[in-house]
């Protein structure tokens, strides 16, 4: 229990640190940016208590608003995906699988875990990037943002899980 606690707490802060040194400073094209430090919210197993999940999630965009300048965005964005993340999981997991999880490929299969990885970035990226304009003013120039954002990170988030291997 404790080296599982320890691990995410590792987590925690190598996607934190990455995001706040090194992504939030990579803009393509001014509208991709990726956001890895929903990873760890993505990864958690399935067995953790919505309420552990929700505290993890505000604390990690607490972090990255508090070190990117940006009050509660993330935290707000973050909180929410970790919210409706046990649905999504139990959306794209197979059926057969009754027991505690960690998504992966491994685990749930390639295409149900790109599913479920797309899914969630793109909830998380819709209502940060809706904070973030606060307006429909320029919905096409949102949606590019949305979808480049959301492109990238799943890029990386592909990438972290073909290392893991």
């Amino acid at each position: 229990m404790i080296i599982v606690f320890l691990r995410r707490i590792e987590w925690f802060i190598a996607l934190a640190l990455l995001q706040v040194l090194v992504l939030n400073n990579v803009h393509i094209a001014g509208y991709a940016t990726p956001f890895l430090y929903i990873y760890l919210i993505v990864k958690m197993s399935s067995g953790v208590s919505r309420n552990e999940l929700v505290l993890w999630g505000f604390f990690l965009g607490l972090v990255i608003d508090v070190f990117s300048n940006t009050p509660g965005m993330n935290a707000a964005a973050t909180t929410f995906i970790a919210f409706i993340r046990p649905y999504l999981l139990r959306l794209f997991s197979p059926r057969d699988i009754s027991d505690e999880i960690v998504p992966a490929i491994k685990t749930i299969g390639v295409s149900p875990f790109i599913k479920y990885v797309v899914t969630c970035v793109l909830f998380h990226h819709a209502s940060l990037l809706l904070i973030d304009s606060f307006s429909f003013f320029e919905f096409s120039t949102l949606l590019i943002k949305i979808g480049s954002s959301t492109l990238l990170t799943v890029v990386c988030v592909m990438c972290i899980e073909g290392f893991k291997k």
